[in-house]
């Protein structure tokens, strides 16, 4: 797969530097847990993934302070499985998953980016605006659209589906630093296959995606990360939709059109 992105409009993007999200205010916290891992030390993230960066840990056996708890990466844990994180009184976030707490009711945290606009059973997979179109006489060959979000942004699935792929694709080196528009690849890219044999494509992720071949997702469930890993000359998220598995070049679909007849407009 080969991708290259317009320069112009991404490096408008790149100018204007790395965009992270503000850490909110501390609150008094609403409830406490004991972190409960069967003895290593739970590590404390910047977000609610584990691949988010790692910002210290808690002891097996300590009490935290939850502020709120927020939608996540889905994990397996030592007390639950569950998809939510805990957001602490120091604005790190743990997994649910290896808390164990009372009864209390703990609110929802307050939303730290946009939320993609939703209709019926699809959504969008970020917020953000048309950068580059599919098949354009300028780039016969590219086959989805390139939405111009920020670094970091959370990649959502746009319906809900079973991840099919899960794949560092790049000419040389890895995926795990900033690409530019001299390779060849999609970077760290997610397939998810959803009902009637539709595939979406994520690429140019920031890091090693969220989730695992195998895994169900809902719609909304966070994929990774906005980054511009592989053929990229700057941070968005390349879209694709396929009418058919395996997705190919042959079974690509405009997502501007696959997403309007859903009532969602990409612009």
């Amino acid at each position: 797969m080969k991708r290259r992105h317009q320069r112009s409009a991404l490096a408008l993007l790149t100018a204007a530097g790395t965009l992270g999200v503000a850490a909110p205010a501390v609150a008094a916290p609403a409830a406490t847990g004991t972190v409960v891992t069967g003895g290593t030390p739970l590590n404390t993230r910047s977000g609610p993934s584990a691949t988010s960066p790692r910002i210290g840990t808690v002891e097996n056996g300590a009490t935290v302070s939850i502020v709120c708890r927020i939608a996540g990466q889905f994990i397996s844990g030592s007390v639950s499985n569950t998809g939510y994180w805990d957001r602490l009184a120091d604005n790190s976030y743990v997994s649910d998953a290896y808390v164990r707490r009372g009864d209390a009711e703990i609110p929802k945290c307050a939303a730290t980016t946009p939320m993609p606009a939703v209709t019926g059973s699809w959504m969008l997979p970020v917020p953000a605006g048309l950068v580059s179109g599919f098949r354009t006489r300028q780039r016969p060959a590219h086959d989805g659209v390139d939405l111009g979000a920020t670094r970091n942004t959370p990649i959502r699935s746009a319906s809900a589906g079973t991840v099919i792929r899960v794949v560092c694709n790049v000419s040389r080196g890895t995926c795990d630093v900033d690409g530019n528009s001299s390779l060849r690849g999609c970077g760290w890219y997610v397939e998810v296959q959803h009902a009637g044999n539709v595939v979406t494509r994520y690429c140019h992720m920031v890091r090693r995606p969220s989730v695992t071949v195998g895994q169900t997702v809902a719609r909304g469930s966070i994929l990774g990360y906005v980054g511009t890993s592989g053929a990229s000359s700057g941070p968005h998220l390349h879209f694709e939709v396929h009418a058919g598995v395996p997705a190919t070049s042959a079974n690509a679909i405009s997502p501007v059109a696959f997403m309007r007849a859903r009532g969602l407009t990409i612009r």
